[in-house]
């Protein structure tokens, strides 16, 4: 199936601003997109991967990363500060957060995209083990997407969802991340319920996980 000329237009188009930091053509973009949460999601996270991939082959800072994220999530709070909340109380309570790692790239790229895609996430940021499990708790929340960039952080998983069921028998854990992409069979050895290749991948799996299917 073709992807329609002016999607990829549009997409072209809101890559460049967010690359220039141009605020205002961002929001320009979005507004003469702005049908449903699932229009700008089209837009948005082949914008943002594709920025991601510039930076993973050194042809962008790493602050232009993280300031095209900003900026989407900005836009979404602006354009749909009205009418969001009834859209994301339809879907599970979900958090991320980098575990013990200082890399937190994957992560903001991944919460951008939930927000764009009408999600709201709780942030964690970067946490130990016994953090996550108390705030899982606190939070009642269903679906954890945990990022790691380093062999070490993403073993220590295993104790986390260990120390999950103990207390929480009902959240999944969707992990990824370059450990998870180098080892296909790491996210299933660490006893994680899915894993994301790419950021976008993670949207799919929150509604496979909604539906029952996953």
């Amino acid at each position: 199936m073709e992807t329609d000329p002016k999607i990829i237009t549009a997409i072209n188009r809101l890559e460049d601003a967010l690359l220039s930091l141009d605020h205002i053509e961002v929001k320009k973009v979005l507004q003469e997109n702005i049908n449903s949460h699932d229009h700008l999601e089209m837009l948005i996270v082949p914008a943002l991967e594709r920025i991601g991939l510039k930076w993973e082959q050194g042809d962008v800072a790493l602050s232009q990363v993280y300031l095209s994220g900003r900026i989407c999530e900005e836009q979404i709070d602006t354009l749909f500060s009205q009418d969001s909340r009834a859209q994301i109380d339809e879907y599970p309570r979900l958090a991320i957060a980098v575990l013990e790692d200082y890399h937190m790239l994957g992560k903001r790229i991944v919460y951008s995209i939930l927000r764009a895609s009408g999600f709201a996430v709780h942030d964690y940021g970067r946490t130990t083990v016994a953090e996550l499990v108390d705030r899982v708790q606190t939070d009642q929340i269903d679906i954890l997407l945990v990022s790691t960039l380093m062999l070490p952080s993403a073993l220590r998983i295993q104790e986390l969802i260990n120390q999950l069921r103990i207390v929480d028998q009902k959240v999944k854990v969707v992990v990824g991340g370059a450990p998870f992409r180098f080892d296909a069979q790491l996210w299933q050895e660490v006893g994680a319920d899915a894993m994301g290749y790419n950021a976008s991948d993670v949207v799919a799996i929150i509604h496979q996980i909604k539906d029952g299917t996953l």
